[in-house]
């Protein structure tokens, strides 16, 4: 077990926080909530700032926030039980397309053109990102090629993400909508909505009860407030990009609901984290005792599944939908060592402190998690804010990171 934090580490990462939060003029982070986490659990969590940019209401440990694209773990989880169960098979096209013939179907956009599929879909390459699906505010051919409907990947419609692939399964690595098909699959496996499989085999065990891709009047009640940074660095208040799951009047409308396995749910940070501190713990709870994935399925997610693409987070990506999401480079700068990515998640080394295998990921309004299982220490930085990268929030990340490797180190 590792040493308690210091009162002096607590007092340091409070007050870096309540200096973003509490910025005038609109301006810095309206609200972010922090937690760290080990193998045995929550060791730190904080909230600071306002519920929103246009709200005087505080910011909680209770605060509920859409956690987007963190979504993609928890469904990589829901379908590694799977794989360990034999319902369903990482590298089996047959059965990938026996459950989604979608994906027997979908073409290739080349050059503005739709042309055949030299190659099959596997569920490994829809957890690794080299299916060839694509997102439209990464991918600019993508997003000219839906106009002028365009493609609403937050819609809560299947239609949001039926599309066409970007290139031929395996040949790259592409961030885009394949773990929502990897929830499909599930989905038609168990016949069970993905949210319903969750609750019995993930958060159930794991005492988990603020999280649900169709929140209650209790959650929506202390939701988080979303915000738009603009150009000149001001915020201001916007609308949620998953508010059909927000608008649910009648059963039917939440049996109707899409469930998105790449960006749909709704969680406080705190349960969130309990995910994380699991997977430290090579799959068993540290609240609850108990396992929800085998060390072995473990170790297989946070194994490198693209090793033919060591400099993949390094490729230039556009923001082809500017109030989404920034352009980026780097993903995670490491000193050029080559880069892995895992079953839905990176892996990477970096100056804070954390192993070369550490796993992390993201949310489109700027959340951010990672799990070291070598140094056994992970967390969340939540907030609420678009586009993604913004550079207030990010600086935020790596200090904290920072000053909890130092600490616990």
């Amino acid at each position: 077990m590792l040493p308690p934090l210091p009162t002096r580490v607590i007092s340091t990462l409070q007050s870096k926080i309540d200096t973003l939060c509490n910025i005038p003029n609109k301006r810095g982070i309206p609200g972010a909530v922090f937690v760290a986490v080990d193998r045995n659990g929550e060791r730190f969590a904080y909230a600071s700032g306002k519920r929103g940019v246009a709200s005087d209401e505080p910011m909680t440990l209770d605060s509920v926030f859409s956690i987007l694209s963190c979504t993609k773990l928890v469904t990589a989880i829901a379908c590694m039980q799977l794989v360990e169960q034999n319902v369903l098979r990482l590298d089996d096209p047959d059965q990938a397309e026996r459950l989604a013939p979608e994906l027997k179907e979908v073409k290739v956009l080349q050059n503005g053109e739709l042309v055949e599929k030299t190659s099959r879909i596997t569920l490994r390459m829809l957890l690794s990102h080299t299916s060839g699906f694509a997102y439209t505010f990464f991918h600019e051919g993508l997003r000219d090629y839906s106009y002028p409907a365009g493609y609403d990947e937050f819609s809560g419609h299947i239609s949001g993400i039926s599309q066409p692939l970007v290139h031929q399964p395996g040949e790259a690595f592409r961030y885009g909508a394949g773990v929502d098909w990897a929830g499909i699959l599930l989905e038609r496996a168990t016949h069970q909505k993905l949210g319903d499989y969750m609750e019995k085999n993930i958060f159930e065990p794991l005492g988990i009860k603020e999280i649900s891709f169709a929140p209650s009047g209790r959650m929506i009640s202390k939701l988080a407030y979303m915000n738009q940074r603009e150009v000149d660095g001001t915020l201001s208040g916007r609308d949620h990009l998953l508010n059909r799951s927000l608008r649910l009047q009648s059963e039917d409308d939440a049996k109707a609901l899409f469930h998105s396995g790449g960006s749909g749910l709704f969680a406080q940070p705190r349960e969130f984290t309990k995910i994380i501190s699991t997977l430290l713990n090579d799959g068993v709870s540290p609240d609850t005792d108990h396992r929800i994935l085998q060390k072995e399925t473990v170790d297989q997610m946070f194994t490198n599944q693209i090793p033919q693409f060591p400099d993949f987070g390094r490729q230039f990506v556009p923001g082809a939908k500017p109030l989404l999401a920034n352009p980026s480079g780097d993903l995670y700068p490491n000193n050029n060592k080559p880069q892995g990515y895992g079953l839905s998640f990176m892996l990477s080394g970096g100056l804070t402190g954390r192993s070369e295998g550490t796993a992390w990921w993201a949310g489109l309004a700027n959340l951010f998690w990672w799990a070291d299982r070598e140094k056994g220490i992970g967390g969340m930085i939540a907030t609420q804010i678009l586009p993604l990268g913004d550079m207030d929030v990010t600086a935020l990340w790596a200090q904290l990171e920072a000053t909890v490797y130092r600490a616990l180190t």
